[in-house]
Parts: C-alpha cells; sequence; structure tokens
C-alpha cells in the first residue's frame, strides 16, 4: 500500500529531506497492530549517535594517562595474587552492570571488587543549618545542636580544600531541607557530608572545637553542626581477572557484552538506509502507521515491541537504547521515543 502523503513523516536533519520522499507505503494493521486510538499526532523518533568503529578503547583503562580516581596500588596487588582491600570505597569505581578493565603487559583484565567483611568507624559529620532563624534562631536543632554565634561567620573560600567541599556538599542538604527537589544522590549522606579523608579531617577548621561555627556560602550564613557518629562500612577486595591476550579478544568482549543487533547495509532496502542515514545525521521519526523502511529498521535493531501487537502497550516496556547496534563496520547508541509531532 503507497501513501503519497508525506506529512506523516519527517526527518530532522538538513540535507536529507530528498531521502524522505524514497520512503513511501505503510504496514497494514496486522503487522504495525492498526490504529494508534487517536494519537495520530504522536511520532516515534529515532537517533543514532556514532560511537566509532572500536569499542576497547574507551572500555579499557589506559594507566599512563589515568587520573587519580586509579587506584593502582590495588590493580598491581590483586593481578599479583595479593589480598587488597579498601573500607567504603570501592578500589575499582565502576557500576556493576559496567566493569572496568585495563591492560598490562599486553594481557587485559577484568577489574571488580566483593566484599569480605564489615568495619565499624567514627566519622565527623558536618550539617549546615541556615542562621537566620528558619531553625529556632538562637535555639536548639532538632539534632541537639545549640546556635551560638560566639566566633562569627567566615567565608567558605577562606577554608582548608576539605572543608570547601564538606560546605559545597552540606549545602545541599541544608537548601533542601523543609523545601521540594531533593539532594544529589551519592553526596549528601546522613543530611550532610560524612568525612572519610584522614588528611581532610587532620587539616580540617570546621571540625577543630575552637574553629568557626558560621560559614558564608553563595550569600548564606549557615550555623555549623558537627557530629561524631558510627557508621557500619563493607570491606572490599579487589579483584583483577585476566580475560584476553589480545586487543581482537578484547575487542570481541565489549562486543558481546554492549551490542545487540548487528546490520549489514547490503542486507536492507534502499528505503531503509535511507532512515537510518537520517537518524545518524540528527534524527528521524514518522507517525504511525509506519513506512516499510522505518518498519524494517525497527525489526532490525530488535525493537518488535513498536511494530507487533498493542502499541501503547508493548513498547512502554522496551528497553530501547539498552544496547548498542553496529551497522556494516561502526557502532551506535541509539534511542527510540515517542514524541509530539
Amino acid at each position: 500500500m503507497t501513501n503519497p502523503n508525506p506529512s506523516r513523516r519527517r526527518l530532522l536533519a538538513g540535507g536529507v529531506a530528498a531521502a524522505a520522499g524514497a520512503l513511501a507505503g505503510c504496514l497494514d494493521g496486522s503487522v504495525t497492530g492498526g490504529p494508534a486510538d487517536g494519537d495520530d499526532d504522536r511520532v516515534l523518533a529515532l537517533t543514532l549517535d556514532d560511537a566509532g568503529d572500536t569499542l576497547r578503547d574507551t572500555a579499557v583503562v589506559d594507566l599512563a594517562a589515568a587520573g587519580p580516581g586509579w587506584d593502582e596500588a590495588a590493580f598491581k596487588s590483586a593481578r599479583n595474587g595479593e589480598r587488597y582491600t579498601t573500607q567504603y570505597r570501592k578500589p575499582f569505581p565502576s557500576a556493576s552492570d559496567d566493569p572496568t578493565y585495563a591492560a598490562h603487559e599486553g594481557t587485559y583484565y577484568r577489574l571488580s571488587s566483593v566484599v569480605v567483611d564489615e568495619a565499624e568507624a567514627t566519622r565527623p559529620v558536618l550539617r549546615l543549618f541556615e542562621a537566620d532563624g528558619a531553625d529556632g534562631g538562637n535555639g536548639t536543632d532538632a539534632d541537639g545542636e545549640t546556635d551560638d554565634d560566639g566566633n562569627g561567620a567566615v567565608g567558605k573560600q577562606t577554608l582548608p580544600a576539605g572543608d570547601r567541599r564538606a560546605v559545597e556538599i552540606a549545602h545541599f542538604s541544608a537548601r533542601a531541607r523543609g523545601d521540594v527537589g531533593g539532594v544529589p544522590v551519592g553526596l549528601v549522606e546522613r543530611g550532610g557530608y560524612v568525612y572519610r579523608d584522614a588528611d581532610a579531617i587532620d587539616a580540617s577548621e570546621l571540625l577543630d572545637g575552637d574553629g568557626p561555627n558560621r560559614v558564608t556560602y553563595r550569600d548564606t550564613v549557615y550555623r555549623v553542626a558537627v557530629t561524631r557518629e558510627r557508621f557500619y562500612e563493607p570491606v572490599y577486595r579487589a579483584v583483577a581477572e585476566p580475560v584476553a591476550e589480545s586487543p581482537e579478544r578484547m575487542e570481541a568482549i565489549v562486543r558481546a557484552r554492549t551490542v545487540g543487533a548487528r546490520i549489514e547495509g547490503d542486507d536492507l532496502s534502499a528505503d531503509a538506509r535511507a532512515v537510518i542515514d537520517a537518524a545518524a545525521r540528527g534524527g528521524y521519526e514518522e507517525s504511525h502507521p509506519y513506512s516499510d523502511g522505518y518498519a524494517e529498521v525497527l525489526r532490525a535493531i530488535h525493537e518488535r515491541p513498536y511494530l507487533d501487537g498493542n502499541i501503547r502497550k508493548d513498547a512502554g516496556w522496551s528497553e530501547s537504547g539498552s544496547e548498542r547496534i553496529r551497522y556494516d563496520d561502526r557502532y551506535y547508541d541509539y534511542r527510540l521515543q515517542f514524541q509530539s509531532a
């Protein structure tokens, strides 16, 4: 079935409008699931972001260019089979589903960690309270801390580096207290900032009993409240497991973990190749029912929920973009999203 009306499909990237004219035709209701239940003004947008022609370059840590967050001591110990543990923080920071890899003398290692113990520790916790009377003026707040203005306020920029970071993070919690919006996950802890670095604790002025009890940050005067609290923290053991002895094998490992659909341009129709070309140049979108070329691309990238059955229900469960695709000799990150026309 052909449809000469081009208004239901749009190319988002300039310079490829001519390709849209080649994308004629539509699929019957048995394939696409029928009408879109009144959502004729809704379009399905596809974008492709070029991820290069190799994956290992971004997946493997370059030890020569590793930054301060890289724990080389943990890697060396684990590589040699020695026990290396860290308390609270993971030695190789990475998401559980996104492991870190490193290369050493031609061997590629998968870096991870396992919890091997629990440790009890007492940590200083900094909390900030606005000193304008919002927390009770010169009274006592909910944590039992007295508001004493004995030393006056100091500017955040005059404090040691560890204190400056603590104030910046505790500020988020103070700002959100009694207001909507929340605080940064992973930074604010127990309503403030927890000191864990021994050097920062030793150099701190805010933790000193004779230190300033008020600090100014972003034109706001905060009262400083410091408590020492008990924490139960995991102890991690570093693990470095050899997984490959060649760049080709390492590439295959990363590809197997992250890449879903593998597409050869020669296997696609001219209409489908035009859709991919447009999506890689800025984006492509169509309204339902989709053209033959767009439907072919959706099947090729294994996004059948957007075609088969009830589109409104099934597509909502699709993990669009959860995997990369490989098109000819390049990798792409992609995203499918319903948008208003």
